[in-house]
């Protein structure tokens, strides 16, 4: 029997919510925190390209610097992890304010580009700034204080780290269903209807920038103080190509289909690379084009569309109205 579109949505969402939970105890831990981390980074860039319409390159400046930040906190301060990761995640929103009103006025190619030539700054300065960052050794040593508990077993820290991705999934998903999602969404289908009905599309872009931006700066943190360290692959332009690979894996503008692409990428990963095969880019490469042109709207996106299509079906044709069928004119 195929549920209903809303009998079936909090069904779908318990799902997740039991899988994030018991996820850990079925494959390695620090991989479930990946898992998890890139699920998050990738629902906070599908907020800014399936909802807004808007393609970032540059989203590795904000999950990157968001990770040099929490690291430097956690070593120098003493202070909670958690502290030292919403350190991370205000730094990356506030990184994002010059960066996205100097690149929301443009579209398409040229928004794509300007936002990659500015995460490539942030990388410079990353690799330049030695004193701080640690330039190619990077940031090592990282701790997981939680009020003076060191949380280094990987199992326990997933469950430390959980309920501030589901905090942010949520976020992502309360901004996608107000009604400032509900103007993203027209300003990606008509940005000149938006526009003649008087909201700044200016304004709303750089709004939703910013906060695609704090939401991929509270992953990256997560995932630093996960694994201990901040290097320069977390603010190279590949990490941007790797998450948007992920939101169309998953299905672009569906928010939870990220985090599908991202357990699918990150596993593949793992798995190639246990197995000794260092050549992953071609697998992972040949299973995008493979799901680009059979899966046009992605894994889940395909998913959804074909379980509302059988539900479309399996209902009742409307009975007509008697006091229209055949009233006169």
């Amino acid at each position: 029997m195929i549920l209903s579109k809303f009998a079936g949505r909090p069904i779908l969402l318990a799902v997740g919510l039991v899988v994030a939970l018991v996820l850990p105890w079925f494959i390695y831990p620090p991989v479930a925190l990946d898992i998890v981390c890139w699920a998050l980074f990738a629902a906070a860039v599908d907020l800014l390209l399936g909802f807004t319409g808007l393609l970032s390159f540059g989203h590795a400046a904000f999950w990157g610097g968001s990770a040099y930040v929490t690291g430097l906190i956690a070593l120098h301060s003493g202070l909670p992890f958690f502290v030292a990761v919403l350190g991370g995640a205000l730094f990356a929103g506030a990184l994002a304010v010059p960066i996205g009103f100097l690149s929301v006025r443009l579209r398409g190619i040229y928004f794509a580009m300007v936002t990659l030539a500015f995460a490539q700054m942030v990388y410079f300065v990353a690799n330049q700034w030695r004193d701080a960052t640690g330039g190619e050794n990077g940031l090592q040593g990282i701790p997981r204080e939680f009020f003076g508990v060191d949380l280094s077993d990987p199992f326990f820290f997933y469950y430390a780290a959980l309920p501030f991705v589901l905090v942010g999934m949520l976020a992502a998903w309360r901004i996608v269903r107000s009604p400032f999602g509900r103007v993203l969404v027209s300003i990606r289908d008509n940005p000149n209807r938006a526009r003649a009905l008087g909201y700044s599309i200016d304004r709303y872009k750089l709004l939703a920038f910013v906060l695609s931006a704090a939401l991929s700066g509270l992953a990256g943190g997560l995932f630093t103080v996960g694994h201990g360290f901040a290097s320069l692959q977390g603010v190279y332009w590949t990490t941007s190509g790797q998450v948007v690979m992920m939101v169309v894996l998953g299905g672009i503008g569906t928010l939870w289909g990220g985090a599908i692409g991202a357990a699918l990428v990150v596993e593949l990963h793992d798995y190639l690379a246990t197995a000794g095969f260092e050549e992953t880019g071609i697998i992972t490469g040949a299973i995008f084009i493979i799901v680009v042109l059979l899966f046009r709207r992605g894994v889940w996106g395909t998913a959804r569309d074909l379980i509302a299509a059988r539900s479309s079906r399996g209902r009742p044709a409307p009975e007509p109205d008697e006091t229209k069928v055949g009233a006169p004119a």
